[in-house]
């Protein structure tokens, strides 16, 4: 009777994602102009191919971070370890938690007391981590937590009321205009208690040269990234993209510092959703379908103020292109 009951709520919980997935999407592609979601990105093809594309030679924001995460690691931690009380080490958007790694080992070889609860949309990611990291890392309290950010950290704080550290690395942050990332940090603060940290890496501006090449690479990977999209949804809700009808558009404003990726439909094309939903799309008319915002290091302190958080210390990487930064929620 249990194994059927779980068995219920997992088929439950699938169908709720699918619906709301299948809602996202026709919402989206019906609106002016048309957009996906980029938090659909990640289905375990999306998960291998953005980690392809961190390996490739022309994205720097993954070599950039990782220098400041592998050669600052002590001076990171000690910041965040603070007064030497337990705390939950809680990371949103873990990924394969390569980055995060670096600080984990430390934190265990000098026998500090946290638990780490990294949070990730894709169910795969979560399991992944539950399964490999306590035995590359003996010792580590792990509780990984699938679903949307805040509804994980609600879940978090209800699992524990120590201390909170709250790592949001790889410029996560930049995904959305800055107005929606300011917001954003207003309600991660609402999350969390005074004296609560975040660890939130940030890309910055610098060459737009450099920018856009890291965003239209020669192998292709962010074009296959951006396509994989139309390719989950032909599979999960029933549709019929033709991917070959469709060209990766990236640009980047070195004004704004807005760096943004579109599909463009290269011929009028009628596209059906589950056997029901038929979007029609004009020759060159596009999707919008993410930004990955860059910022100066005044814009990074600013966030910072207006959502309630205090700046207490940077972490650069040699070329200052990209920042790890320390807030205390005030």
């Amino acid at each position: 009777m249990a194994i059927f009951l779980v068995q219920s709520d997992l088929k439950e919980q699938i169908h709720r994602k699918t619906d709301q997935f299948y809602d996202d999407v026709i919402s989206g592609l019906k609106s002016t102009p048309k957009r996906l979601n980029s938090k659909y990105f990640y289905d375990a093809n999306g998960d291998k191919l953005f980690q392809e594309l961190m390996n490739c030679p022309e994205y720097y924001p993954t070599s950039c971070e990782i220098e400041i995460l592998s050669e600052k690691t002590a001076d990171i931690c000690e910041a965040i370890v603070a007064d030497g009380d337990d705390f939950d080490l809680i990371e949103l958007g873990a990924g394969d938690a390569t980055k995060s790694t670096f600080l984990l080992k430390y934190l265990l070889k000098q026998k500090v007391d946290f638990t780490y609860l990294p949070i990730d949309i894709s169910d795969n990611v979560i399991s992944y981590l539950n399964i490999t990291l306590p035995v590359t890392l003996p010792g580590l309290k792990i509780t990984g937590l699938n679903g949307e950010y805040f509804d994980m950290l609600e879940k978090a704080a209800a699992l524990s009321d120590k201390r909170k550290v709250v790592l949001f690395l790889g410029s996560n942050i930049g995904n959305m205009p800055i107005s929606d990332a300011i917001a954003f940090c207003k309600e991660l603060r609402k999350h969390l208690n005074e004296g609560d940290m975040v660890l939130i890496g940030m890309d910055l501006k610098k060459n737009p040269a450099t920018v856009l090449a890291a965003y239209n690479d020669k192998g292709g990977i962010t074009k296959r990234f951006n396509l994989n999209l139309l390719e989950r949804i032909n599979r999960e809700l029933n549709a019929d993209f033709d991917l070959t009808n469709f060209e990766h558009y990236p640009t980047y404003d070195p004004e704004t510092g807005a760096c943004k990726s579109y599909l463009v439909s290269i011929k009028d094309q009628q596209v059906t959703i589950n056997g029901k939903e038929k979007i029609q799309f004009l020759k060159d008319e596009y999707i919008y379908m993410e930004i990955s915002q860059k910022f100066s290091v005044a814009q990074t302190e600013h966030m910072a103020t207006k959502a309630g958080f205090k700046p207490v210390n940077r972490f650069f990487d040699s070329k200052n292109w990209f920042l790890d930064a320390v807030w205390i929620a005030e």
